[in-house]
């Protein structure tokens, strides 16, 4: 897997990272790929900020896959800085190959190199071999989240 590239998404990137988000029924539901306006919106919100690393991987010229990793600095845990990813997705005809292992390994060594003290994530309880997948990587399943729709 030398071949695969993690950079920064661009707003040429946008329309192969919505049509991810968006290819799967919890996605499909909730994402837009015919409209790019809010994404394409919420992307220079994203590159504005420090804190926020949206990325993509890219083998051949084609991407492949996305997460979102968000640096938190915080007060708890004795002033701790923590890391949040999100929205990872590979493509349906990448999944299998270890391409989301590079990924959670680059947002791991990425929130290391941040002086992050914590890496965390949240699944839907519904995406079962995700939950796998992440304990496999070490992550533990050790809270439960909430969330509020506004």
């Amino acid at each position: 897997m030398e071949d695969l590239d993690i950079r920064p998404a661009t707003e040429d990137d946008v329309p192969a990272i919505v049509a991810m988000l968006a290819d799967d029924p919890l996605g499909a539901q909730r994402e837009s790929p015919d409209d790019l306006a809010p994404y394409l919106t919420a992307l220079k919100r994203l590159s504005g900020d420090p804190n926020q690393h949206l990325v993509v991987a890219v083998r051949n010229g084609r991407v492949v896959g996305t997460l979102h990793l968000t640096i938190i600095p915080g007060l708890s845990r004795k002033g701790a800085t923590r890391s949040l990813i999100e929205a990872v997705r590979i493509h349906a005809d990448d999944r299998g190959g270890g391409l989301g292992t590079q990924l959670i390994e680059w947002a791991v060594e990425t929130s290391r190199r941040e002086g992050c003290q914590l890496v965390q994530l949240t699944s839907d309880k519904t995406r079962v071999e995700a939950h796998r997948f992440y304990e496999r990587l070490g992550f533990a399943p050790s809270h439960t989240g909430f969330k509020l729709q506004l």
